[in-house]
């Protein structure tokens, strides 16, 4: 196919409740990690893109915060404000869902997909959970009842199970145009992937006794002379025992999310990392406008 010839193109978003599996979608479908996975909601801040190509089409496809970030904060007014902007440019809106059952969450969010006018796929993910596999059809019979979706399509994203099917589906609903005026995918610089891998090691490693209050800042990051790069980081809470909880006895919880995030960092860049980090308090940090902008949050 010549690049002028008509191609479908245009950008997609995950839309969900949180922790249906909207990260690890868009790790599957773009065949590498751009956005850090955990069990916990809320897992994503910031909108993720990553591109997904197939014969005859070139799909940004981007990755949002749950729908539905507690309100009251303003990093809550933030995340939430990146889902809007995704949607208000997006060509499709993808409504992940998580088998086996519909919730009340998974109501509010398609209420909204509604508002914005724009073709609704419904992804069921985690299909792999649906036992025996029979009983999908009765729930995709059931789920195709809440409204007229473009497309539905069972999917696995930890799986890998029916992942071209769905993106298929999603770019049949592009629009058409020269495939060389196809914009690139905004891309996350290594200085945003380091926060967020450390901020992923914070989230495994503390289970439920640090919920959301945590952030991270890279303050330095900077190549050296034998090819490492050195990285400074701060970890940010809102109290002191949560400071405590994130360093552990001795140091060694946080000795040893730092190790984890190493040499998670070392494969990710291919190049050696060193890292330091530093957990410091700072009170009201999810409201405070100053430091959200340089946890790469835009001002309103």
């Amino acid at each position: 196919m010549k690049a002028s010839e008509a191609h479908r193109w245009g950008t997609a978003v995950l839309a969900g409740r949180p922790n249906v599996g909207k990260s690890t979608l868009l790790n599957a479908l773009a065949g590498r990690k751009l956005s850090i996975v955990t069990p916990k909601a809320q897992t994503t801040r910031h909108r993720i893109e990553g591109q997904v190509s197939g014969p005859g089409f070139r799909m940004i496809l981007a990755d949002t915060p749950g729908a539905g970030a507690a309100a009251g904060s303003r990093l809550a007014h933030f995340m939430n404000r990146e889902g809007e902007a995704a949607l208000a440019g997006a060509d499709v809106a993808i409504l992940v869902v998580a088998a086996p059952r519909w919730t009340a969450g998974d109501g509010v969010v398609l209420e909204r997909l509604k508002r914005t006018g724009l073709p609704v796929l419904l992804a069921i993910n985690k299909i792999d959970r649906v036992k025996p596999r029979a009983a999908l059809l009765p729930l995709l019979d059931s789920m195709s009842r809440k409204h007229d979706f473009a497309a539905i399509v069972p999917v696995s994203a930890a799986k890998g199970e029916n992942l071209d099917a769905l993106a298929k589906a999603a770019a049949s609903l592009l629009p058409e145009g020269p495939a060389e005026e196809a914009r690139p995918p905004e891309e996350r610089g290594e200085r945003f992937q380091a926060a967020e891998a450390l901020r992923e090691q914070l989230m495994l490693a503390l289970s439920d006794e640090l919920p959301y209050g945590i952030a991270v800042e890279i303050e330095r990051f900077e190549p050296t002379a034998d090819g490492r790069t050195e990285i400074d980081a701060v970890i940010w809470v809102e109290r002191v025992g949560q400071r405590k909880i994130v360093i552990g006895a001795k140091g060694a919880r946080l000795k040893a999310i730092a190790t984890a995030t190493r040499l998670a960092l070392n494969a990710l860049f291919g190049r050696r990392v060193h890292l330091n980090t530093w957990v410091k308090v700072r009170e009201g940090w999810s409201d405070d406008d100053r430091l959200l902008q340089q946890l790469g949050h835009e001002p309103t």
